[in-house]
């Protein structure tokens, strides 16, 4: 082997080795300012907050305000939260109040901070 490959593997494989933090991309779909809608835009800020700063990105997107956002989106009922990066991208409908299982169906790491 060249050394040229060789540094090539040798980078390769060092990123393979480094463990990344993933960053995740969610957006809050909600309808006006109902109780339910509340609730989802307070737990799914709570869920973004028991993780690193700067790690889990949150948009909130009214449906009344912003009427073609649902349209590109493919939602169908609301309050719902779509995951969109990592893939694969995640839908959940509902209050977003099960964290835990919130945390199952969006692949989201445990804090390990004892947050739920």
């Amino acid at each position: 082997m060249n050394p040229a490959h060789d540094a090539t593997l040798r980078r390769f494989q060092e990123e393979v080795d480094t463990p990344r933090q993933v960053d995740y991309e969610l957006t809050l779909f909600v309808s006006g300012a109902s109780d339910l809608s509340a609730r989802a835009i307070a737990n799914a800020r709570r869920l973004c907050d028991s993780h690193p700063a700067g790690r889990c990105h949150l948009s909130v997107v009214d449906v009344h305000e912003n009427p073609a956002d649902l349209l590109n989106s493919r939602v169908v009922a609301v309050p719902t939260l779509v995951k969109s990066q990592p893939l694969p991208v995640r839908m959940l409908v509902g209050d977003l109040s099960d964290t835990d299982r919130v945390r199952s169906a969006l692949d989201l790491p445990a804090t390990g901070d004892g947050r739920s």
